[in-house]
């Protein structure tokens, strides 16, 4: 019963900051000046502010302290909230069972706001180590208030930053006497939600902070640092409770920080953050080269293909002109409708103008039916014919924190091909080679390999990767809409690195509905380590039912539920929540629960992670964290699913 107090507690607390949030809508945010902390939160060093950047900003936090170091990524999917996962190695503090290197953690923290800045101070609550070991488990509200080139901030903290000798008796004791224990041990060996520790303790600790502005590149921080010493984590008795250091800014989006922590040690810490609805730069038209004997319709054509959309046919009537296009190279409609808008203007067309849209021949969405077909006149149809294309890259690869070291990575130059035999059928490649890499040095084996091994081995295909040539993967694609908003995928080949396959996916889809669902079935069967065409014995049939749902009103976003048998033979269900921008950027998270128990899967409980999706130079960074590789909750690493290519023509807010 107390924990589900705790837990009702904490959920609302999240759902009124959204309340609070839209409730008044003077801004809180003033992204020029504000950073991550060591923690890779909004923040000054090592304490919290209210402070959160805008939504779709993304960053990175690199923190050299004594003893932890720490890597941070940190995403903004709202302007309300900001969601990180961490990777740290303690040093001096002996790994259990591998005493002769340095503990590794990872974790996962929240922040979200309350109220925005207005007459009265903005205020945030977070917790940190969300689900993790425990090591850096705490919990703050705090609030923050702007004056001139100062930025004030006062909090409670809870946990691991619950280290003040001054302290008060925790206020929520008032709400219920539950809230006076915090438990010390973590269940189930931690990775697990644990509402019994959220903002419990008989004390909490107050803490302040402020900022000061120095110059366009130097701010000052100073903070009442509250952070417990030694704690878990092992640091040295504070001498004093204050920190304060010097943070510059190279530019708006990279930073450089020198601390002075609790009295004792130096640290040092280096961001770099993005955003990319403001750094990225609106898409630009590009004017084709006319020739002196096209006429209108050429031009159209010239003007639409030079921005990256396919003219698979024109169509004519007396009012109207209808304009079959396919593509793959934009992330949103708009985009489209505005080449296409401009295509038609400098080409001299003055009529109205229907669009269907296709992608791969998936006929998405079409402003013409059948009768619009039959009264038209044929202007236009584009000669069917196979095409190539190939692109070569260098790719860095990174492992961290496996039990072998902190840091293990490669850098791989990579070749993506893809052949269009036409509009449905494509075979796709990749195809890598490692030009540097320390993977050899995974030797491990993993803990908990139940209830099949599907892929807890990956160190022993990473190992590979300097043996030479690797096909990442290598399969065939054939898209085909026998109906009207249903879809389907023939998939068969070399499907990622550990599977190959056979299989297909069908899709119920229709562009002006906020849902969509299907289901995917695929026999597959383990490749060799070696990553060429050879084959393990393990193979299973894999099927899923999936929903899907995107709002677009107050809060937008996507969910994803599925129901089905994953590679390694559980069964159950996983839920996935995202925010997708105009961009194409995208950050989410998700939660895997089976038929294996928590006992039986281990240190974790259940499988979970955040990715992102991420453009950078017109290209896609893809990015998953999981706490831990474990086998439960395993699923194929497919390049696309009908949804994924069916819903760049979906509006977004």
């Amino acid at each position: 019963m107390i924990v589900i107090f705790k837990k009702y507690l904490t959920i609302n607390l999240i759902f009124f900051s959204s309340i609070f949030f839209f409730a008044e809508n003077i801004s809180s945010n003033f992204d020029e000046n504000l950073s991550y902390n060591n923690h890779g939160a909004v923040g000054l060093i090592n304490m919290p502010t209210a402070r959160l950047f805008s939504e779709s900003t993304h960053g990175i936090s690199i923190y050299d302290g004594n003893p932890d170091q720490k890597i941070t990524f940190t995403s903004s999917p709202y302007d309300w909230l900001e969601a990180s996962f961490f990777y740290t190695n303690i040093q001096g503090k002996p790994y259990p069972g591998y005493e002769y290197q340095d503990y590794k953690d990872k974790g996962f923290n929240f922040k979200a706001r309350i109220k925005n800045e207005g007459k009265y101070p903005g205020i945030a609550i977070g917790i940190n180590d969300i689900a993790g070991t425990g090591y850096y488990s705490s919990e703050y509200i705090v609030a923050s208030k702007k004056y001139k080139k100062f930025d004030f901030h006062a909090g409670l903290g809870f946990g691991a930053i619950n280290g003040d000798n001054k302290t008060i008796k925790n206020p929520f004791i008032f709400l219920h006497n539950s809230f006076e224990n915090r438990p010390g041990n973590l269940e189930d060996k931690g990775g697990q939600f644990q509402p019994s520790r959220y903002f419990s303790g008989i004390k909490a600790s107050p803490f302040f902070g402020l900022s000061y502005k120095l110059n366009k590149n130097l701010i000052f921080k100073f903070e009442n640092d509250t952070t417990l010493t030694p704690g878990k984590i092992g640091y040295k008795e504070s001498s004093n409770n204050y920190s304060y250091g010097l943070e510059y800014s190279h530019n708006e989006n990279l930073y450089f920080a020198l601390s002075h922590e609790r009295g004792n040690d130096i640290s040092f810490k280096f961001s770099y953050k993005n955003r990319p609805l403001k750094d990225s730069k609106k898409y630009k038209y590009k004017n084709a080269k006319e020739h002196i004997t096209d006429n209108k319709y050429q031009k159209l054509i010239r003007n639409i293909e030079n921005n990256g959309i396919g003219v698979n046919k024109i169509i004519e009537t007396k009012e109207s002109i209808g304009i079959e296009l396919t593509q793959y190279a934009h992330s949103n409609i708009d985009i489209i409708e505005e080449i296409v808008f401009q295509s038609s203007n400098d080409a001299g067309i003055s009529k109205d103008i229907k669009k269907d849209y296709r992608i791969a021949n998936l006929k998405v969405v079409s402003e013409y039916d059948s009768e619009f077909i039959n009264k038209s006149n044929s202007i236009y149809e584009r000669e069917k014919k196979s095409f190539f294309n190939t692109n070569n890259s260098l790719n860095f690869r990174p492992f961290l924190a496996s039990r072998e070291g902190f840091f293990k990575g490669a850098l791989l130059i990579e070749n993506d091909s893809e052949y269009i035999f036409n509009d449905s059928f494509f075979f796709n490649s990749n195809i890598k080679y490692s030009l540097l890499d320390n993977f050899n040095d995974l030797y491990i084996p993993p803990v908990d390999t139940f209830p099949e091994q599907v892929r807890s081995d990956v160190k022993d295909y990473l190992k590979t990767m300097n043996d030479g040539i690797i096909i990442g993967r290598a399969q065939f694609d054939y898209h085909i809409t026998p109906r009207d908003n249903h879809h389907l995928m023939f998939t068969a080949g070399i499907l990622e690195e550990m599977y190959s396959g056979v299989g297909f996916e069908y899709l119920y889809y229709k562009n002006n509905l906020n849902y969509a669902f299907g289901i995917e079935v695929f026999d597959v069967k383990k490749r060799d380590y070696k990553m060429r065409f050879e084959t393990l014995e393990y193979s299973n049939l894999t099927s899923f039912a999936n929903f899907y749902y995107r709002n677009t009103k107050l809060i937008p976003f996507d969910m994803k539920i599925s129901f089905g048998e994953y590679l390694a033979g559980d069964e159950g269900g996983t839920i996935d929540m995202s925010r997708t921008f105009l961009d194409g950027t995208k950050f989410g998270v998700f939660s895997t629960f089976t038929d294996v128990s928590a006992e039986q899967f281990g240190e974790g409980t259940f499988d979970k992670g955040i990715y992102f999706n991420i453009p950078i130079y017109q290209n896609y960074i893809n990015y998953t964290w999981r706490p831990l590789t474990k086998d439960p909750g395993a699923r194929l690493n497919r390049k696309y699913n009908l949804y994924d290519l069916l819903s760049k023509f979906k509006p977004l807010q």
